[in-house]
Order: structure tokens, then sequence, then C-alpha cells
């Protein structure tokens, strides 16, 4: 599985090489009346895609760490709570033996 993740992270580098190879025009972009920024096609495109995809992915990182944290807490406590006794194994229900008289 490592291997699929490394060849994936090396075709992402390389298409985004190519991009930043082929859309290497400069423009101007205006902020606002006092900032003038002179960059590259390429790096105005994915620094809007960072811009929108890094909250994201933080946000969606700290939900799963919040959520596992909630999961282990709960495994714990289910845990604990086996070896204390609290939560009784249950037992067979009791069936008469054909071998005892009835009465």
């Amino acid at each position: 599985m490592q291997i699929v993740r490394t060849v994936m992270w090396v075709l992402l580098a390389v298409v985004l090489a190519l991009f930043a190879m082929y859309n290497g025009k400069r423009v101007e972009v205006q902020i606002g009346d006092i900032v003038l920024i002179d960059t590259k096609v390429a790096a105005l495109v994915i620094g809007a895609f960072l811009l929108g995809l890094v909250p994201m992915w933080l946000l969606h990182r700290t939900v799963r760490w919040r959520l596992n944290r909630r999961i282990a807490s709960l495994e714990g406590s289910v845990g604990a709570a086996a070896t204390n006794g609290a939560v009784a194994a249950p037992q067979p229900a009791a069936t008469p033996s054909p071998l005892t008289p009835q009465p």
C-alpha cells in the first residue's frame, strides 16, 4: 500500500511541475487600491487551490483526531467495567436434564 501512495505523490509532483512549466505567463494581481503583485499564473492557481484545501484538510484531521479520542475513551471505559465485574457475562438458561425425575 505504501508503494501506491508513493507513486501517487510522484505523479502529483510531475503534474504540478508540468502545469507550472506550461503556465509560466506573468500576470499582475491588484488587491485593493494599494497592493499590486506580479506573479505567474501557476503560482496563483496553486496558491488559490491550497487556500481552499488546507483549512478543510485541517478541519478533517481535527474531527478525526477528536473522534478517535472519543472511541478510545469509550473502549477504555467498557474494558474497565468488564474487569471490575460491572458487566456480568450472560448465564445460560437452566434446562431440565432428562435424567432427573420430574415431580
